[in-house]
């Protein structure tokens, strides 16, 4: 993996949980996740949404109810945390600080 892309898949993370962090109840589906990736500049496919959800699901920073063609994904406290920089994990972006 180019280091392009390793650096595309952090920030993608952070991403995730930032929006999730965002919503009531902590909780969006992969669906409405890949519009706000678009809407941020992290243009990612159906795909790649689900596979990062895994892979935060795996390391404990969010959970998921798998519907077949509808995911739902929900922050822990875990992942809220690195969401609003009080924690970090080198997989995922560090948020820059607010203001800056």
């Amino acid at each position: 993996m180019s280091d392009y892309q390793v650096t595309l898949r952090r920030h993608r993370r952070l991403a995730i949980l930032r929006h999730l962090a965002a919503c009531a109840e902590y909780t969006s589906n992969a669906s409405i996740l890949v519009d706000v990736l678009r809407g941020v500049g992290v243009t990612s496919t159906r795909s790649q949404v689900i596979t990062e959800l895994a892979w935060l699901a795996e390391n404990g920073f969010a959970t998921l109810d798998d519907r077949g063609d509808f995911v739902i994904a929900t922050a822990t406290d875990r992942g809220a945390e690195v969401a609003q920089g009080l924690a970090t994990h080198p997989d995922i972006q560090r948020p820059r600080p607010r203001g800056v």
